[in-house]
Parts: C-alpha cells; sequence; structure tokens
C-alpha cells in the first residue's frame, strides 16, 4: 500500500502568506566534527530563508577537537555542552531545545554537521511548519552517491526507506517519522512533548511518543538534505549495526505499549506499529529466500508473493529516484550486500542495549588521511 501509493501524484500544498515574523533556529548536532561542520554552516548560511529570520546553532558536545572554533568562525552560534554521564545525540539535542527555550524561537530545525542543505531547504521546512504543520521531515539523501558501489546501492536503499516509504504514508494520511536529519519541530510541539529521547535511535524513539500524544509529522518533499555515508573501514559496520541495532531496542520496548493501544481500541497506533516492526530489506529478502525454498506449497506462495511486494517497493525506489535502469543495475550486488548484513547480526544485538554513548562515524576524509600510503620506492 505504502509503496504504490507513493507512486501516485504529489498533492499541491498551498502556501499561506503571512505579515507575522517567524523566527527559525537551525540546530546543528556536533561531536568533533571540525572536518565538516563549516561546509555544513555554509550551506545553511546560503538557504533560501523564505522572508524568514533564521540563526544557526552548533552544539559542540563532549568535543575534544576546533569544533567549536571553527563554527563560531564560520558564522554560528556555539552551545557547549559537557557531560561524562549523560552522552549522546538525543541529550544533545535536548540540550540544544532547553537552551533556545527562552529565546523565543517559533521553530528549529535539526541538521546533522555532515550534511548540505538544498537551496530551499529553510523556507520549505520551515515554512510548513509557519503553515501548520507541527513537525516535518525532509528528504534525506546521500551526499557522496558516486563514490562507490557500496554508496550507489545505499542511496537505493535510503531511497526506498526515507522517500517511498515516507511518500506513501504521507499520501494515505499517517505521521511520516523522523529520520534524525533534515527535521524539524514547532516549538509548540517541543513544549506539548519535550525531547527527551536517549536511545542510539533517539529519532524513532521521539515519533513515537509524538503519536502517543496526537502529533504528526509532515512530509516536506520538495526539498532535501544530503548525508554523507561511509564507504570503507569500520565505519559502515558501526553506523548501519548502530541504526538498526537501536531498532531492535524500540520494538521490544514501545512495540508492547503500541499493541495494548491498538487493542485498547486506538487505531492510530497499528500503522506505527506496523512500520516498527519491519525488518531491514536485506533480512525480509532472506527469509522470503528461505520460504520460497520450502517443501510446503502455501509457505512458497507467501514467499514468492513478498518476493513481488518487495520488487514493487525497489522499483518505486528506482522511479523516484530518476536514474532508470543504471539505478536499477546496483541491484545485482545485492545478495553481497545481503551477506554482509548477516555478519552484523551480534553487533546489531550489542547495540539494542538501552544506553549508548554518541559513537561517532569516521568519514571518509579522515580514513583516506590515514590510509597507509605507498613507499617512493615502489
Amino acid at each position: 500500500m505504502v509503496s504504490v501509493a507513493a507512486l501516485l501524484p504529489s498533492r499541491r500544498r498551498s502556501r499561506q502568506t503571512s505579515s507575522v515574523a517567524w523566527r527559525v533556529a537551525l540546530v546543528v548536532p556536533a561531536h568533533n566534527e571540525a572536518a565538516n561542520i563549516a561546509s555544513c554552516i555554509q550551506s545553511l548560511l546560503a538557504s533560501d530563508r523564505g522572508g524568514m529570520d533564521a540563526d544557526v546553532f552548533v552544539v559542540a558536545d563532549n568535543c575534544t577537537d576546533d569544533t567549536a572554533r571553527i563554527a563560531e568562525a564560520s558564522g554560528a552560534r556555539v552551545l557547549t555542552r559537557t557531560s561524562e554521564t549523560e552522552r549522546g545525540k538525543g541529550r544533545a539535542l535536548h540540550f540544544a531545545f532547553t537552551s533556545l527555550e527562552p529565546l523565543g524561537y517559533d521553530c528549529v530545525l535539526v541538521v546533522d554537521a555532515d550534511t548540505l542543505v538544498a537551496h530551499n531547504f529553510i523556507a520549505s521546512a520551515a515554512g510548513a511548519m509557519r503553515d501548520g504543520s507541527a513537525a516535518v521531515q525532509t528528504r534525506y539523501l546521500v551526499r557522496n552517491l558516486e563514490e562507490g558501489i557500496r554508496t550507489r546501492l545505499l542511496g537505493l536503499s535510503l531511497c526506498a526507506f526515507n522517500i517511498v516509504r515516507l511518500r506513501g504514508r504521507e499520501r494515505l494520511g499517517f505521521s511520516v517519522g523522523l529520520l534524525g536529519n533534515g527535521f524539524g519541530l514547532r516549538s509548540a510541539t517541543l513544549r506539548a512533548v519535550p525531547y527527551l529521547a536517549s536511545s542510539v535511535v533517539e529519532d524513532l524513539e521521539y515519533h513515537l511518543s509524538l503519536i502517543q500524544n496526537g502529533f504528526r509529522v509532515r512530509f516536506v518533499d520538495e526539498t532535501s538534505v544530503f548525508g554523507e555515508m561511509p564507504v570503507r573501514g569500520e565505519g559502515v559496520k558501526t553506523q548501519r549495526s548502530r541504526w538498526e541495532g537501536g531498532r531492535i531496542r524500540m520494538i521490544y520496548e514501545i512495540g508492547p505499549k503500541l499493541l495494548r493501544g491498538v487493542l485498547g481500541g486506538r487505531l492510530v497506533f497499528l500503522e506505527p506499529l506496523m512500520e516498527l516492526l519491519l525488518l531491514p530489506i536485506a533480512f525480509h529478502v532472506l527469509l522470503l529466500l528461505v520460504a520460497c525454498s520450502t517443501p510446503l506449497a502455501p509457505m512458497r506462495y507467501v514467499g514468492f508473493a513478498g518476493l513481488a511486494v518487495l520488487v514493487i517497493h525497489l522499483a518505486a525506489a528506482v522511479v523516484l529516484r530518476g536514474q532508470g535502469w543504471r539505478g536499477a543495475l546496483v541491484l545485482l550486488v545485492a545478495p553481497i550486500y545481503v551477506l554482509w548484513k548477516l555478519l552484523l547480526i551480534p553487533s546489531m544485538l550489542r547495540n539494542a542495549r538501552a544506553d549508548q554513548a554518541w559513537v561517532r562515524t569516521k568519514r571518509n576524509a579522515e580514513l583516506q588521511a590515514t590510509k597507509p600510503r605507498p613507499s617512493s620506492n615502489g
């Protein structure tokens, strides 16, 4: 349903014009991001404000490098946070939001420190909240898409997860979710539902809190943020196992609450529960292939039907990505990716524990800088 709905024509959203001043706080949580913070700030400062006032705030969270100094020199205001016990992106965001509350901003937009934004990012995302949306999520795409086969495959995967599912949920009238990067919240929303999420997937955790309190996140499809994805080394394994391990934690921690709500007559919890229970695509493929190979005919039918749905889902991602057959050819390496994901299962289970520090993923430029250089003697 979500995949088919994503292919429906976009609904034109009328923009309201208002003479009331609208103030936007652009929040960039950063932990040792000296290599990326300047380009992120420059991208935000160059974004069209659409007549709104916007200020950039960098949360230098437990930094031991020059992140704060570079951020300030690049034109951002710096909020410095140091805590040996309460660490993590969720706590950094809570610190930022509570620090900004007395300053009277109407909304906040959150962008990761390794990210560049589209020129219309502020105007579109903050404009949607000025027009009435309680919370918004923009497109979250891969910044270094052409860096390797892994990033191209990840780009297609993120298109399925971050665009197809969000477009479909928007068109079906559901809350689309938060992706941790390129999202926005009205200040009134933050007052009603404080940002107390502290898990490794604090965006998912907070989104479920919004749903439980009757709020809906809208999808702003006309603008994007572009985050850097690791392409080699330990960073790839670390990032994926943290994301998916954190999701496992939410399944057994919040899933029962949503189920009790559904059984108690709150059907609004049904779709978020179904979304939460979805496995990563690689695991779905593996389990469906097992089903297709069993001697039980009904199980084989279920397996083939499930694979057909996955084909529709990935086809929608290829169409919305706009790269035609070139984008689809990357699926030829998907079997290797599935096997690699299986090797991550132990790491995912470790990352499903309740308390996780902010483990920063090494950026590609850093990995390249530390790569051994060939000897001049050959």
